[in-house]
């Protein structure tokens, strides 16, 4: 929206939530979002009839009007700043940004559940993986704590990371705040179980057709930052041409199935939620077994792929200012 101003932005986003994160107790604008997503929620279920067509159309109307006024908002107050000043558009924006993007709180978390497996007890680190997986978590062993942390670490790689910020290159903070809102509906209400079956069935599918493209850049990213950390590239590829299809949805296995054959091991497998097995394929060959230390090592992955991203979609968005 802002050419120039906006790209500057991105940067300093990024640096900004490379070194902060997300710190609790910080106002953060997807608390908000999901607060309307629930308010509407609850609002539509009961103006639509509670039938399955009722519902399709209360879950189209409710992914329209969030994502309206996710990017119509922040639009508008970055127009009312730049007119003001460009220096404090560009202050409010890089505030944007780095509330939009996710690397920091992405590792953090996931080092929280490191920690406990290496310092606490099973119980504590079922907890800190609780957190940060949708799956239920209290039967899991060690292994099985380990690989949902490092499966949502590759997984989150593209929707925290490199998705919004292909976003944010393409039209500044209001196109990242439209990511973000069509991610956070399909969090809130993309499950096939009832009672969001019918109403999630609008937020999960957009969700699809928005991260097809951003999952599959976020798998070669991945597989040139493996290239870089000297990981197995090879069979990262193998594994990758072979398993990127192997989940629900069309995107989720794209960045897994990299993860596994960059680091050797077997990811994915039958798994729980709300109280319901799910029958899954693996992703990956059993090389070796899975360690703990995967987890910061898909950590260093995962900062190496979102600084690709950044100087990728970056140099794309500067090439695109100067060429036009």
């Amino acid at each position: 929206m802002f050419g120039l101003w906006s790209l500057y932005a991105l940067g300093a986003g990024f640096i900004i939530d490379i070194i902060i994160g997300d710190p609790h107790g910080f106002p953060h604008p997807v608390i908000l979002i999901g607060k309307l997503i629930s308010m509407l929620e609850k609002a539509l279920r009961k103006l639509f009839p509670k039938t399955r067509v009722g519902e399709n159309i209360a879950g189209a109307l409710l992914w329209l009007i969030v994502v309206m006024l996710s990017t119509a908002i922040p639009a508008g107050l970055l127009i009312a700043c730049h007119s003001i000043s460009h220096w404090l558009g560009f202050a409010l924006e890089s505030i944007m940004c780095w509330q939009i993007l996710a690397t920091k709180s992405l590792r953090v978390e996931s080092m929280k559940v490191y920690k406990e497996l290496k310092n606490g007890t099973i119980e504590t680190a079922r907890r800190a993986v609780s957190m940060i997986v949708g799956r239920d978590t209290e039967c899991l062993d060690s292994k099985g704590v380990t690989r949902a942390a490092v499966e949502t670490v590759a997984e989150n790689t593209s929707d925290g990371v490199v998705a919004p910020m292909l976003f944010l290159a393409l039209g500044g903070a209001p196109i990242g705040f439209f990511y973000k809102a069509v991610n956070t509906m399909d969090s809130m209400l993309g499950y096939i179980e009832p009672p969001y079956k019918n109403i999630g069935l609008v937020p999960a599918k957009m969700d699809d057709v928005m991260n097809f493209i951003p999952a599959r850049l976020s798998a070669l990213l991945m597989l040139v930052s493996g290239f870089i950390m000297r990981l197995d590239v090879k069979n990262g590829f193998r594994i990758f041409k072979r398993d990127r299809y192997k989940h629900a949805s069309p995107n989720s296995a794209q960045t897994e199935s990299v993860t596994a054959g960059l680091l050797g091991v077997r990811l994915a497998g039958d798994a729980k939620y709300h109280g319901v097995l799910h029958k899954k394929d693996y992703i990956g060959d059993p090389m070796r077994d899975i360690s703990i230390d995967d987890i910061p090592l898909v950590c260093r992955l995962l900062y190496v792929t979102a600084l690709l991203s950044l100087l990728l979609f970056g140099g794309l968005r500067l090439a695109a200012i100067l060429i036009l």
